[in-house]
């Protein structure tokens, strides 16, 4: 299996509770959003981007508008319905569970790990 395509999907599973996440704290324009998921190390292009806004939209979670830019042509700017603040409600609860479930396992693993270092080996 490769580690790489791995963690791509990862990183795809949570991507639309991030980006709705982003859109929660106000407009936000689509570029910004790569920015921030860029620096956060969740890398996303623009053709991944895109069609997940467009299926929000349609799904009714968010809505955009038009600003007009003084430096080019207008600006689409994305913002959260009442219908997506509540999804995002539930997606965080979600979100929350399923942290502290895999967060406990890997600090199971873990502590056996730390365990087997710590017992003598029967030579």
């Amino acid at each position: 299996m490769n580690i790489e395509n791995a963690q791509v999907q990862m990183r795809k599973g949570i991507l639309e509770f991030c980006i709705m996440h982003i859109i929660s704290r106000g407009e936000v324009y689509a570029s910004d959003m790569l920015d921030e998921l860029t620096s956060a190390k969740i890398m996303v292009v623009e053709g991944t981007l895109y069609p997940l806004l467009t299926r929000l939209k349609n799904s009714g979670l968010l809505d955009y508008k038009w600003v007009e830019s003084s430096s080019g042509p207008p600006r689409k700017y994305y913002i959260l319905t009442d219908t997506g603040k509540q999804f995002l409600e539930e997606m965080q609860k979600t979100w929350v569970e399923l942290s502290d479930s895999v967060h406990t396992i890997v600090l199971k693993t873990q502590d056996l790990g730390t365990q087997n270092e710590q017992q003598p080996t029967n030579s």
